[in-house]
């Protein structure tokens, strides 16, 4: 079973194959993973903690306070991130102070790094919420995750911890008018009768429809590259990525992959 967790709160930076030298923020807890989600293919492993119960989280000021000593860790060493990611072990907008966080994050940028962009991995599992909205506007990279064209496929892949569906999901990333970045992992799993799969066409053109209403201003499409918690996953070649971002592209959005 996968289970890559980040035992720190601020580490890095890493090479990130998505957004280049990358400062990570890790807003979870330190020893286990922590979402709203369970998705099959996340490296961190499968949510085995209720994402409503509480837990101990590091308060914003700490979080604050150890991210400017690595910034000014950094200046010393003249290395200049190209982002500061708040992802981690889960799901980042879960942490209860997480709009505070984003300010903080926007000053000691500015103070530091004025250059760097601020990013957050999210599931789009919390847009409901006013407050984490509003603070994800403010960042450069709000990226968050489409995994699915159809609400089957969508439950298959997510597994979402909270009453959530994909519908609900696309009405929320409305709100943000095209000023974000959608990511998909594509994948496919075949054991028996048991099959997911998100590259098919029906799953395709079902996507391409969402993104068609939701017109993010880039669109990042990936397979595995780690271990996943459920064997057998297969990691679908760049060739066929690359297709796929073609298709994006003829309707006019910005789409990358990665291998």
């Amino acid at each position: 079973m996968s289970r890559m967790h980040f035992h720190q709160t601020v580490f890095g930076p890493i090479n990130s194959r998505r957004l280049g030298i990358s400062l990570g923020i890790n807003l979870l807890p330190t020893k286990y993973k922590l979402c709203t989600f369970n998705c099959i293919y996340c490296e961190c492993g499968w949510t085995e903690v209720d994402p409503e119960e509480t837990a101990q989280f590091v308060s914003a000021a700490e979080t604050m306070l150890q991210l400017e000593n690595r910034l000014i860790e950094l200046t010393a060493e003249g290395i200049s991130p190209d982002s500061f990611t708040l992802a981690g072990n889960g799901e980042p907008t879960i942490h209860p102070e997480f709009p505070a966080i984003i300010d903080g994050c926007v000053k000691l940028r500015n103070q530091y790094f004025p250059k760097s962009k601020i990013s957050v991995l999210s599931n789009a599992s919390k847009l409901n919420d006013p407050a984490i909205l509003n603070a994800l506007k403010k960042v450069d990279n709000n990226i968050q995750k489409i995994d699915a064209g159809t609400e089957e496929t969508f439950q298959l892949i997510n597994q979402p911890k909270i009453p959530l569906t994909l519908r609900a999901v696309v009405d929320d990333l409305k709100q943000f008018k095209g000023n974000f970045v959608v990511q998909t992992l594509f994948l496919r799993y075949k054991i028996g009768d048991v099959v997911i799969d998100n590259t098919t066409e029906e799953e395709i053109t079902a996507w391409l429809s969402l993104l068609k209403e939701i017109r993010p201003r880039r669109v990042m499409l990936y397979s595995v590259e780690r271990d996943t918690p459920m064997d057998g996953i297969e990691k679908v070649p760049k060739t066929e990525l690359a297709r796929i971002a073609a298709r994006v592209e003829k309707m006019g959005m910005c789409a990358e992959f990665f291998d």
